[in-house]
């Protein structure tokens, strides 16, 4: 008899291996990226349907396998219907999949930690009414998701002298975060950053994701966007992975 295992996960990517056949690559509560076959999925009775979909929580059922795990069921928990009803919710979720699955791993010792942030921004960007209120998401997810995997950069301090931020500092990618202007002059890749926006930043990672802030009336979708891409620069930096989405995201901000 088949060993059976039972798991809600997230559906990220999707590859075709015949004609009726699709391997499915999920991000799961409790192992973190796992792949599994869907079998006749092509097919149009397929038992498992639109619930493949990419971007859908799943309660998932699969047989575990010696190489590749099979999908026997899957039931819906949430398909973020909203997301598809909008270009930019969609891209914005399409970016942040991509982000779980470059620094996700296998047996991943936080996977139910990412799995709930994970799931609450997909859930918190698909009822969003506005694209201010979806880039903050988006802002959120990425800081705490950096910040889980080891990879948030350092906001407070300086990283070479250790000393606090004041109203002007520096940021450095290759260094991994806030420089003062002193530790900053012999460096020449660097961004200045007001110290608004280090607070701004540092509020965001600070509260629960969906902890009502003043940023969230005071954020242009400007400022946002400064954000956004100051962080996609230095995650993509320190990605184990080559982005694919990042150019499409260029088109819609």
């Amino acid at each position: 008899m088949k060993e059976q295992f039972t798991t809600n996960a997230i559906n990220l990517k999707s590859y075709s291996i015949s004609e009726a056949d699709k391997i499915i690559l999920m991000y799961s509560k409790e192992k973190g990226l796992i792949k599994g076959i869907a079998k006749g999925i092509k097919k149009t009775n397929s038992k498992l349907g639109g619930r493949m979909d990419l971007l859908v929580a799943n309660k998932m059922m699969l047989n575990k396998g010696r190489n590749i795990d099979t999908i026997c069921q899957a039931e819906a928990l949430n398909t973020f219907f909203n997301l598809r009803n909008d270009i930019n919710k969609l891209f914005y979720a399409m970016y942040c999949c991509e982000i779980v699955t470059n620094f996700g791993t296998e047996n991943d010792p936080n996977s139910e930690e990412i799995y709930s942030l994970f799931y609450t921004f997909l859930d918190s960007i698909s009822s969003a009414e506005t694209k201010e209120q979806v880039m903050l998401f988006v802002l959120r997810f990425q800081l705490k998701i950096m910040n889980i995997t080891g990879y948030l950069p350092e906001l407070s301090t300086c990283v070479k002298c250790l000393k606090s931020a004041n109203e002007e500092f520096y940021f450095s990618i290759e260094h991994g975060g806030i420089i003062c202007p002193h530790c900053s002059e012999n460096i020449v890749k660097k961004i200045k950053v007001h110290n608004k926006i280090r607070e701004f930043l540092n509020t965001l990672l600070r509260e629960d994701f969906n902890t009502h802030t003043r940023y969230d009336d005071l954020a242009t979708e400007k400022v946002c966007d400064i954000c956004i891409n100051l962080l996609k620069n230095y995650i993509e930096y320190y990605s184990p992975k080559r982005f694919k989405t990042t150019q499409i995201l260029e088109g819609i901000r």
